[in-house]
């Protein structure tokens, strides 16, 4: 399973959870105990406690983005593989997990796991990351990270734009009555910026965002990475000029599936 840093979550995850539409699915008032698998830094379980106002636990086998979720958030957060979770068959009626599939190489075996634990449903929330869409007023921003995005999917290693397999997957973790609907979370750049909108401009203008995924660019373009890099960059720098004559706008649209699925009666653990 890939690691994220903290940094890395919040910033992709930024604003994601500011309306809890896509969480109707769940049923969240319905529900007295929930488990948040691979929960990193806590922005779903938080939420997920708001929602329900029942217990809600976080596992993650990260112990820095734990040690975040335990200081950002009122749940309990505990250390554990999504695959072998330390919990007792049944102990929470609904198991849910948000970016966690996309990151795992058998995400049935995982949901195998999550249906072991729960008594009434199972829940994700994964981007579509093949189906993103950007606009920016720097050109050659929208070219590059089709390019990046395109080599991304093809050296990662795991199905980062999972979508509509995800039903597949729950079915054959042996869940039923699988649902699955489509949501959009959209992240826009304009003036006035925030301090995060300028660190990202100079993460780009610096090559340090490509490089957190320079190990799945490399095994896709092989030595083209330090062309893409270079093309990086010059881009980068460009977005900060821009952004110092205050005339540079960016939006980003992330495709997100809601799968739900429910434990069939009489289930046997496996």
């Amino acid at each position: 399973m890939r690691r994220f840093s903290a940094d890395y979550l919040r910033r992709t995850r930024a604003g994601l959870w500011s309306s809890r539409e896509a969480l109707d699915a769940l049923d969240l008032p319905s529900h007295e105990r929930i488990l948040d698998v691979g929960c990193g830094t806590g922005e779903l379980t938080r939420v997920l406690a708001e929602e329900s106002g029942g217990e809600v636990v976080g596992i993650d086998a990260d112990p820095s983005l734990l040690a975040v979720a335990r200081e950002e958030t009122d749940c309990p957060a505990v250390a554990g593989d999504a695959e072998r979770l330390p919990v007792t068959d049944g102990s929470f009626d609904l198991v849910t997990c948000q970016a966690l599939l996309v990151n795992l190489p058998d995400p049935a075996a995982a949901l195998r796991e999550f249906r072991r634990v729960a008594s009434d449903r199972v829940a994700a929330v994964e981007p579509d990351n093949a189906d993103v869409s950007v606009a920016s007023t720097v050109e050659r921003e929208v070219e590059l990270e089709r390019r990046v995005r395109e080599a991304y999917l093809e050296g990662v290693g795991t199905d980062v734009a999972l979508g509509e397999r995800a039903v597949a997957a729950f079915e054959a973790a042996g869940l039923v009555d699988v649902t699955t609907r489509r949501h959009y979370h959209r992240k826009v750049i304009e003036p006035p910026y925030d301090e995060g909108d300028l660190r990202d401009a100079t993460r780009k203008a610096t090559g340090a965002g490509l490089a957190d995924h320079e190990a799945e660019l490399r095994r896709a373009v092989g030595d083209e990475y330090d062309d893409l890099r270079s093309a990086w960059r010059t881009m980068g720098r460009e977005i900060v000029e821009s952004m110092q004559a205050g005339t540079y706008r960016r939006a980003e649209v992330v495709p997100f599936d809601v799968t739900v699925g429910r434990v069939p009666a009489g289930r046997r653990f496996e």
